[in-house]
């Protein structure tokens, strides 16, 4: 790849993996708008993997806990607060695991294109516009809230949906607080991706896959930074902004996607 190339796609997905805007949506403009030839399924998995990296060092005081908590479960018996977070995380994760191996065939076949992922762009901001509304001031997950927003996150198998945003909608609209709300779907990332990095790399292997070291080393550094920074920003400013900026972005990208296609160059 040209070095342009290399460090937008790993700066959109490192930015946009874990704002409520899409990063499916944002990896197909480069597509619509260059002549670039496709990344290659190592990149891909360099840049998620990057943005794992990314999560797990900005939540490694959680998974101390979580680390700890477990050990105590074990050996003692006892459950903590750590505890029952991390339990309900992995019961969060099982509906996108399930549906996401039974799913992920028809998904790249049937719903890969341009208008489907404008569509959902749309449809979806204006549903996280809604949940925004109805946000409550809760902090503490309930197992309730965890098979909710473990149900909605099979929905961002639809490109275009975002997976943080369709996992903090469904958070606000149990009532949690924008900021748990956030805390909770970008935790419940760290399954997701890892399942999704999993399952392309043996796609790679299946392929024999030649691709170049030093890319995806530069591709996966560059969005391990720019995701830690996403996080660190969006966590601490999102009581503040809302989610009205995104879902704004979010019309405005589905519309410009909608353009494009209407004008021919998708």
């Amino acid at each position: 790849m040209e070095w342009l190339q290399l460090i937008l796609l790993a700066l959109i997905q490192g930015i946009t993996e874990f704002l409520p805007i899409s990063s499916s949506a944002h990896l197909a403009l480069p597509a619509l708008l260059t002549d670039w030839q496709d990344q290659g399924l190592a990149f891909d998995i360099a840049v998620h993997l990057g943005t794992l990296t990314a999560v797990i060092v900005y939540f490694r005081r959680d998974i101390g806990d979580f680390a700890t908590g477990s050990l105590r479960l074990i050996t003692r018996g006892t459950r903590d607060d750590s505890t029952d977070l991390l339990l309900k995380l992995i019961v969060a994760t099982v509906p996108v695991a399930v549906m996401g191996f039974l799913l992920k065939g028809w998904v790249e076949n049937q719903l890969r294109s341009v208008l489907v992922i404008a569509l959902a762009t749309i449809a979806f901001a204006l549903v996280l516009w809604w949940a925004d509304g109805r946000r409550g001031s809760t902090d503490k997950v309930s197992w309730l809230h965890a098979l909710v927003i473990g149900a909605a996150q099979v929905l961002a198998l639809i490109p275009g949906t975002s997976r943080s945003g369709i996992t903090i909608t469904a958070a606000l609209l149990m009532g949690l607080s924008r900021t748990s709300a956030a805390r909770f779907s970008f935790m419940l990332s760290m399954p997701t991706i890892l399942g999704a990095a999993v399952l392309t790399t043996a796609e790679l292997l299946a392929a024999e896959d030649d691709s170049r070291w030093g890319e995806m080393l530069v591709g996966g550094g560059l969005a391990a930074l720019s995701a830690f920074a996403c996080i660190h920003v969006f966590i601490a400013l999102v009581e503040r902004t809302g989610m009205l900026p995104y879902v704004l972005y979010r019309l405005l990208l589905g519309l410009v996607l909608i353009l494009l296609l209407l004008g021919g160059m998708a």
